[in-house]
């Protein structure tokens, strides 16, 4: 997968657990609640220092760090807050779950989790969903999706060991010129399209074999993966594909254009904004920063602050780090 390491927060070399947990204990307690406090601690450690911080707080004060912050803070701002404090696979399993609840699915936010991650990624998203709902995440999915693409995402969180996305095996040339051609036969070179073998592969390979893959289609094809994804395939199908191809390419552009939309049009989309951020910082948010302002010309930061107040917006821009 084209995903650079380039995180925004890295977590504090002299990290204390204890001294954070009192600090933020000082910062709850007693009359108003010191945001400034709280905001400056949790955007600059890393989540496993978040996590160690939860852990010295229930020791130290027999309470939940996360319940005590829920009921000193409010609105988007708290909801910035509590996903810094969950465990990332955690976070992405309530978002999953969230947007298969109730009426109708939100399909944008299946697509941002699931055909953007490595298999590493997924196997631990699939062992939270389970845990925490006590349900398996394919068959959530399975009632709530439908048709090619209800397809792709089993395959993808269904697949075993050997199967989907084998991040550790090498490139195989050979194979990949195989699966190049099978692609063009599949679409460009019939009448119809066999959304069968695109997502088979699509949902199979390692990020690295993909991207053989993709530039042996060019050479076969003359033209690229993703011109053949749009004219042959339609709808929800045709998004999550384009979505693992330009994760492929370059994750960080495909988080940077979502970002874009999550604040283009009537309203902001908070919790897509939230989401990425948060979930990016310590992965690649800064490259996905390098990358909204080649393509949009204006820096992530401006655009956030003009679509954001108060504590909620000094809380993401922290994450963001400096423009």
């Amino acid at each position: 997968m084209a995903t650079v390491h380039e995180p925004t927060v890295v977590g504090v070399a002299h990290f204390n657990a204890a001294e954070d947990a009192a600090a933020l204990r000082g910062a709850m307690k007693g009359f108003g609640t010191d945001e400034d406090a709280i905001i400056e601690i949790l955007t600059s450690r890393s989540n496993a220092q978040r996590q160690a911080i939860s852990q010295a707080f229930t020791l130290e004060y027999g309470r939940d760090i996360i319940e005590d912050l829920k009921s000193e803070l409010g609105g988007h701002f708290e909801d910035v807050i509590v996903a810094l404090m969950l465990p990332p696979a955690e976070y992405l399993c309530k978002e999953l779950h969230h947007c298969m609840e109730g009426m109708g699915t939100d399909e944008k936010v299946l697509v941002e989790i699931l055909c953007t991650r490595t298999k590493k990624e997924i196997a631990e998203i699939v062992e939270a969903y389970e845990r925490l709902y006590n349900r398996p995440l394919a068959e959530h999915m399975c009632s709530e999706t439908s048709g090619d693409f209800r397809r792709l995402l089993t395959l993808i969180v269904t697949a075993k060991k050997q199967g989907a996305r084998d991040e550790e095996a090498g490139v195989d040339q050979a194979r990949a010129a195989e699966a190049a051609q099978q692609l063009y036969d599949a679409g460009e070179a019939k009448w119809g399209t066999d959304e069968e073998i695109f997502n088979k592969i699509l949902a199979h390979e390692s990020f690295g074999q993909l991207r053989a893959i993709f530039e042996e289609y060019k050479n076969i094809a003359g033209r690229t993966i993703e011109q053949a994804i749009k004219a042959e395939i339609a709808g929800e199908l045709s998004e999550a594909l384009s979505a693992i191809v330009e994760c492929v390419e370059n994750s960080a552009a495909w988080f940077a254009k979502r970002l874009r939309s999550s604040m283009q049009g009537g309203g902001t989309e908070d919790k897509a904004l939230i989401r990425i951020i948060v979930n990016r910082s310590e992965i690649d948010l800064a490259a996905v920063k390098r990358e909204y302002e080649s393509l949009y010309d204006k820096t992530l930061q401006s655009d956030v602050a003009g679509e954001t107040s108060g504590d909620y917006r000094k809380a993401l821009i922290a994450l963001l780090g400096p423009a």
